[in-house]
């Protein structure tokens, strides 16, 4: 079977404190370097692809400590061989020609193993702390793709002129330009109208919260015919927070002792702050319109993929979720160095053995 077809396998680097859940909850995660280091190594190890860093500015939700994204991603892929680093950018406090110079060199000195997630923003009081700009929910969207756009202009054309609302070049030429070609990878997430539609324009991977595969299938549809439209392919990320253990029962505890021991004031001041962004997208409505409290718990819904239970049921619900046209797993652990290990010796081989089952049942249907 082609490696070329294989879904892919990213994780949420912990370079904030407090780890994926906003719980109480015991965790052997760190947001230290020293940690992020043994663990970005443990997953080149186990398999995993692609490690995203997060982008905080001010502490809140059970974040009080953030290192930020781009130094850190630059720590993390000087002692890895393999694993493609996703630093996460936001618009506003980045410009586009310095992160195309930033990234370009990073690019080099990483033999070309750095990604951007361009984030559009979804916390005002952490713009409002910093003095920046917080446009409406749609414009933050159009000025993400001015941003992107810019990028891939610095990144590919010499002499690049690009006349936008908010980002504008004259004649600019970058070099060296990156070592990745035609550009650096970009990805960026959302689910409402406005970032799916930005996806079908110009990025190349759509990051998507939990989800069921049905509700999945409907995201997925939309922004490939969308597109197709627009002649531009994008792949599909989701958001999945993984509870993998011997048994069911093992897993399905360790989800009610994280959704017990909640923080409960942290969870309901996210949840309040989500949908403050979310009233504001034109269908009144962002990416956490249908989250529960318990869905909160987990940042970005990753509870809601359901990747809990054994590895052999974790394995079939991923196979399924590739199915739907989902191409990357972004992970979340409780423990993450030992969880990501478990994954790696026991899910990962099963993911590839249904993989390699999927492939011959069609190639035998199309014989």
């Amino acid at each position: 079977m082609s490696k070329d077809n294989n879904i892919v396998f990213a994780y949420w680097v912990p370079n904030v404190s407090g780890g994926l859940v906003v719980s109480q909850i015991e965790q052997r995660t760190d947001w230290s370097y020293d940690y992020n280091v043994r663990l970005a190594q443990t997953a080149e190890k186990a398999g995993f692809d692609y490690a995203l860093t997060q982008i905080r500015f001010t502490a809140g939700y059970n974040a009080e400590n953030q290192h930020e994204s781009v130094s850190f991603s630059h720590g993390i892929l000087a002692k890895t061989e393999r694993l493609k680093v996703i630093a996460a950018i936001l618009p506003g406090p980045w410009k586009p020609a310095l992160a195309a110079k930033q990234l370009a060199t990073i690019d080099h000195l990483s033999n070309g193993r750095i990604a951007i997630n361009v984030v559009s923003g979804w916390f005002r009081g952490e713009f409002d702390a910093i003095g920046e700009e917080w446009p409406e929910h749609d414009e933050r969207y159009a000025r993400s793709e001015e941003f992107i756009r810019s990028l891939k202009g610095v990144w590919t054309q010499d002499n690049f002129s690009f006349d936008g609302k908010y980002y504008q070049f004259k004649d600019y030429t970058l070099s060296p330009k990156p070592v990745q070609k035609p550009h650096i990878e970009i990805f960026q997430g959302g689910s409402s109208r406005a970032a799916r539609d930005m996806a079908s324009r110009v990025s190349d991977w759509y990051f998507t919260n939990g989800n069921t595969p049905e509700e999945l299938k409907k995201q997925i549809d939309d922004i490939r015919e969308k597109a197709k439209a627009n002649n531009h392919q994008v792949k599909i990320g989701v958001n999945a927070f993984v509870i993998a253990r011997d048994t069911e029962e093992e897993a399905q505890a360790v989800l009610q002792e994280i959704i017990d021991k909640a923080h409960v004031e942290a969870v309901n001041a996210f949840g309040d702050a989500t949908r403050e962004a979310g009233a504001a997208s034109v269908e009144g409505e962002g990416n956490w319109a249908k989250s529960t409290f318990e869905d909160l718990v987990q940042y970005n819904d990753g509870f809601r993929t359901n990747l809990i239970g054994t590895p052999q049921q974790i394995a079939e619900r991923i196979v399924e979720l590739k199915k739907v046209g989902v191409d990357l797993i972004l992970s979340g652990f409780l423990h993450f160095i030992e969880e990501v290990e478990y994954f790696g010796e026991k899910v990962l081989p099963l993911v590839r053995e249904l993989e390699a089952e999927q492939q011959l049942q069609l190639q035998a249907k199309s014989a």
